[in-house]
């Protein structure tokens, strides 16, 4: 496993959908891309998936070759293999970051999420997460209600809790 993604960034998007990655997110991506050299601009893998999702999940290009060799290891034609293979073929976006370190987010994936002019970067570890940044905030306080009020994340570290 390469280096991982951590933080979070929000940024200004622009009328044509530029949008600047946080420049440590783009050491991950170049990191992450067996095909990247200096001087050149990582590739990625923007999933939009389905109607349930509310944000866009990137990918380095080792972290989605790992997932397709999930999805290739699954009996072809099984159910669980089409629906990866829709969510993670179909619905997704293979992209380039620009030489200024921005991607261009087309409109149906702006759309996707109801992103207009701000976009909030979420780390996820091997992937990225780009939010509308009021949607993440409610998801946020939303998932924070169901937890215990004194709860200890890191007791998930040891296995102790389920929720």
């Amino acid at each position: 496993m390469g280096r991982r993604f951590r933080g979070e960034s929000q940024h200004k998007v622009d009328s044509k959908g530029r949008v600047s990655i946080p420049a440590s997110f783009r050491r991950v991506l170049e990191a992450g891309d067996p095909n990247w050299k200096s001087g050149e601009n990582p590739e990625l893998v923007i999933v939009y998936g389905d109607e349930k999702r509310n944000f866009l999940e990137c990918y380095t290009m080792e972290a989605i070759d790992e997932v397709d060799g999930k999805i290739d290891a699954l009996p072809r034609g099984s159910v669980a293999r089409k629906a990866l293979q829709r969510l993670f073929h179909g619905q997704s976006f293979p992209t380039t970051v620009d030489e200024t370190g921005r991607l261009v987010l087309p409109t149906k994936l702006r759309k996707k999420i109801d992103l207009d002019t701000e976009a909030f970067f979420f780390a996820t570890g091997d992937t990225f997460q780009i939010w509308k940044p009021e949607t993440y905030k409610a998801e946020e306080e939303s998932w924070a209600e169901k937890l215990p009020e004194d709860f200890d994340p890191m007791a998930f570290l040891d296995g102790d809790v389920e929720v």
